[in-house]
């Protein structure tokens, strides 16, 4: 009777290990960030997203990668709440720094490194991934092999720091070892009561890979320095409307 439990109970200690050597913690190990990104967040392994990991987001084009860094820096306010340093690595920032107060970071504890070009870009990415005093290492670069992500992931399964990789255009998209590989998208906000000005900022958020995961697509939305899920009404068709008659 005591061997299924003896066996399940190995299972479960193999299963650990493995999700450590990629990059997910879990809950009980190291220090937890309560990111608050809920259903987006249950796709994980534990259920939590993995912090000393590194993470790809892609963007197509200008409007995508406005959204996406809007996003990302909602995600650096959590990894920064209890302090430390940040690093911004980029060859052409368009991020204006005081616009982080908006979502808790003050702009003085991210250091924004400007590179000429993508080979030093990576270099200065994966040799800042492996410091153990920063919080996190945001990096905008625009292609990653498999040989590159693994050096990256490497880094952090030492450093425990958190790297996010905003792939903006890329060439390609083929295999990394990310732990996880985003697509933002930008919705229009919506005006509570029908007040003039801007709404929250609010986004369509996909999971579009995830190691041992679950992908999905949500509406998330930044509120008061929290995230906020939306709730879609979604029409479905019926076999009339796909119909065409001659």
């Amino acid at each position: 009777m005591k061997q299924p439990a003896i066996k399940n109970d190995i299972f479960e200690k193999l299963q650990k290990q493995i999700f450590s050597l990629q990059g997910f913690t879990p809950p009980s190990e190291g220090k937890q960030v309560n990111f608050g990104l809920g259903a987006a967040e249950q796709g994980f392994p534990n259920h939590v997203f993995p912090t000393g990991a590194v993470h790809e987001l892609i963007s197509d084009g200008q409007q995508h990668a406005a959204a996406t860094t809007g996003f990302m820096a909602a995600l650096l306010g959590k990894l920064m709440q209890d302090g430390g340093l940040s690093l911004w690595i980029s060859q052409k920032r368009t991020l204006y720094p005081p616009a982080l107060k908006f979502f808790g970071i003050d702009p003085d504890h991210v250091i924004f490194i400007d590179v000429k070009n993508e080979k030093d870009l990576l270099w200065m990415t994966e040799e800042a991934l492996k410091c153990q005093a920063l919080c996190a290492v945001i990096a905008e670069i625009k292609d990653l092999d498999l040989t590159a992500s693994r050096r990256l992931q490497l880094a952090v399964e030492h450093s425990r720091v958190t790297g996010l990789l905003h792939r903006i255009n890329p060439r390609m998209l083929g295999n990394t070892a990310c732990a996880s590989r985003w697509k933002i998208s930008p919705v229009a906000s919506v005006l509570e009561d029908d007040m003039p000005g801007m709404g929250f900022f609010r986004w369509d958020v996909q999971l579009l890979k995830v190691r041992n995961g679950q992908t999905g697509q949500w509406q998330i939305q930044w509120t008061a320095g929290l995230f906020e899920h939306v709730s879609i009404a979604v029409q479905v068709a019926t076999g009339k409307d796909l119909l065409k008659t001659g």
